[in-house]
């Protein structure tokens, strides 16, 4: 694995310009290639964070519209169909 570091300085002004979501997704990332190394990711990093990050967004959306799942769908930018087929997929039906 070939990770770019970019130097503090570069770093701080990515971060500036970012929004908060990008910045967070951009210091977890930074901090998981840190932690794994040069182990490798049996089913690649971009499936692991679709993984990891779809299900606490469906579950948070739908909250904050207390459960409506049309409103939600609306949100995500996704039809209600595809919304129920993800939440029974990340088991939150």
């Amino acid at each position: 694995m070939n990770a770019v570091r970019l130097p503090a300085s570069e770093a701080a002004r990515e971060t500036s310009s970012q929004s908060a979501l990008s910045e967070c997704v951009s210091r977890t990332v930074r901090r998981y290639l840190a932690d794994i190394g040069d182990t490798a990711c049996d089913e690649g990093l971009h499936a692991l964070v679709i993984r990891e990050v779809e299900g606490p967004l469906l579950r948070e959306v739908l909250a904050f519209h207390d459960g409506n799942q049309s409103r939600a769908a609306v949100v995500l930018g996704i039809n209600r169909a595809t919304l129920r087929k993800k939440l029974a997929q990340h088991g939150l039906l």
